[in-house]
């Protein structure tokens, strides 16, 4: 399967987008490659990406997908500068702006950026950097311009904000530096081509064709660099895991915290985690009983959950088949409504975050649920994988809006049933 990131540099309406085993996706973010759907011996195509108005797709995130047996192409825009940043791990360049990102002739994310229509139509509103300058090199090879004028005029151009550099401000600058002879003879080129000096299109179609006809196999054998999983990583992969549970869309970090929080036996089930994790290690290690461990670590003194924290792989079906395995459907339909009353409080209160709820809230909520004195705080969000009070508070944060809206309806039907 070739999964195609794409939007605005090719419309989905592309005939070449419609071949077989072809999967036509919107513009990559953080996140995007975590698509279970990506499996290993597939390729991706990068083209398109957000970074603006979200978080951008993140280098170690390709690293990952690679690291999988994933092949990577890179082109025209957000997948030619990752490419030129990547292509020594195995990422696959294409076309003339990866080329002129390896060769140092351009940097920076500036040269290929553009302003999208905020309806998710994915259509560009305003020229990119690298088309402006392949228009002006046209020109001069046309004789419209000789090579001084066209690169004042570009530098006149890309001086202007990304989002602002449509193509009434393009004719603008134009008029503004006495070269309407140039915005006339454009305007005219695309008149006849609607296509003429788009160069992020030409790499694009390069790109997705190279993927079609299978040319991008040399990527299997480039090493990837180790190392790449890192506790951010990590936070960012168990960020994005979701599964489609009894009809329901869930988080699986949703899941893990209302089981962290709300279950009475998962003391137990952390227990049985680290147990696992020290008899199979995985980072490949001997495996060692838990308790063999821990006299190792600290003569056996402490709990095995006051010296263990591993970060769990929610992608990893036997860790959650461990971790979630008192679970019922009650709770999985209790996890949903806490995200909608979670996504409620953002959409009706402008700037909300679980970030902006109070730790005494937070802690509140955990303390009435855990009914344990205010001293063994700390000993009970460890033994519930939380580390200490101040993880448990963090995690628990998201629950608050959830939990309070059924406080309120509790207490509503209490008061109506006197």
């Amino acid at each position: 399967m070739i999964h195609v990131y794409v939007g605005p540099t090719l419309p989905t309406s592309e005939p070449i987008l419609a071949a077989p085993g072809l999967r036509v996706l919107p513009p990559a973010r953080h996140g995007a490659l975590f698509d279970t759907a990506i499996r290993s011996g597939d390729t991706v195509v990068l083209i398109d990406g957000v970074y603006h108005q979200a978080p951008a797709l993140r280098h170690k995130e390709i690293l990952a997908a690679m690291g999988r047996g994933v092949r990577v192409i890179g082109a025209a825009s957000i997948g030619a500068l990752r490419a030129a940043e990547l292509a020594p791990y195995g990422m696959l360049g294409i076309g003339h702006i990866y080329t002129a990102y390896v060769r140092g002739e351009i940097d920076g994310d500036d040269e290929v950026a553009v302003g999208q229509a905020p309806d998710g139509a994915w259509d560009a509103l305003t020229w990119p950097v690298v088309n402006l300058r392949h228009a002006l090199h046209l020109s001069v090879a046309d004789g419209v311009l000789d090579a001084e004028r066209a690169a004042g005029l570009l530098q006149e151009l890309r001086a202007v904000y990304y989002p602002q550099r449509t193509w009434a401000a393009v004719r603008a600058v134009c008029r503004r530096q006495g070269e309407a002879e140039f915005a006339d003879w454009l305007a005219g080129q695309r008149e006849q081509d609607r296509h003429f000096g788009d160069l992020k299109r030409t790499d694009a179609l390069a790109a997705v064709r190279a993927a079609l006809d299978g040319t991008t196999a040399a990527t299997d054998e480039a090493a990837v660099v180790p190392g790449w999983e890192t506790a951010y990583f990590r936070r960012w992969s168990n960020a994005a895991v979701r599964e489609r549970v009894d009809g329901l869309e869930l988080s699986t970090e949703d899941r893990l915290v209302y089981q962290q929080v709300f279950d009475p036996g998962f003391r137990e089930r952390w227990a049985a985690y680290l147990e696992h994790c020290s008899r199979l290690p995985a980072d490949g290690g001997p495996g060692l009983p838990l308790a063999a461990r821990l006299a190792r670590a600290c003569g056996g003194d402490l709990t095995a959950d006051r010296v263990f924290h591993p970060r769990p792989d929610l992608r990893d079906e036997q860790t959650m088949a461990l971790l979630l395995a008192g679970e019922t459907a009650d709770d999985r339909r209790a996890v949903a409504r806490y995200a909608d009353a979670l996504a409620w409080a953002r959409r009706s209160r402008p700037g909300f975050s679980t970030a902006a709820v109070r730790d005494e809230v937070a802690r509140d909520l955990l303390l009435r649920v855990w009914r344990c004195p205010e001293e063994e705080f700390d000993a009970e969000a460890s033994a519930r994988g939380l580390v200490r009070a101040a993880g448990a508070v963090d995690a628990a944060k998201r629950l608050v809006p959830g939990f309070w809206e059924e406080t309120e309806k509790r207490t509503e039907a209490a008061h109506g049933g006197r």
